[in-house]
């Protein structure tokens, strides 16, 4: 199995790790599997402001700040964060970039297969998810 395939079937596992830790009742995300890519990148980005020495009180902080100023437009007009579970996903991400601290794309590729799963198993097979996922 060439590495390609290999991390592919890691970062499957992961989701469904991810899934199955998950309550019964799993989040209900509004976002699409694009928005999910960059949601993905914003995770990247948080693990290299922590490699450039921000730290996860200053990061979280202004997530929380950000997402409060979010909630000031409709939920149409938002990125990403339209409800209270597509902000605890972020959020949750964000932390882990601190707590578990790992490769900025390893970060990026574990939250762009746990959301897209997440998206994939709420939306149905045959539901269009937003465009192509991208890196």
């Amino acid at each position: 199995m060439d590495t390609h395939r290999k991390l592919r079937a890691m970062l499957a596992t992961g989701a469904l790790c991810v899934l199955g830790a998950l309550p019964a009742a799993a989040p209900a995300l509004t976002v699409t599997a694009a928005e999910c890519g960059e949601g993905a990148d914003f995770i990247r980005n948080a693990a290299r402001s922590r490699d450039n020495g921000m730290t996860a009180f200053d990061f979280l902080g202004r997530l929380e700040s950000d997402l409060v100023a979010i909630r000031a437009y409709p939920a149409a007009m938002r990125w990403f964060a339209k409800d209270e579970d597509d902000e605890r996903l972020l959020r949750l991400a964000a932390a882990s970039v601190f707590e578990r601290p790992r490769p900025a794309l390893e970060h990026h590729d574990a939250f762009l297969a746990s959301c897209s799963a997440l998206v994939a198993v709420q939306s149905g097979p045959s539901a269009d998810q937003g465009g192509p996922l991208r890196r």
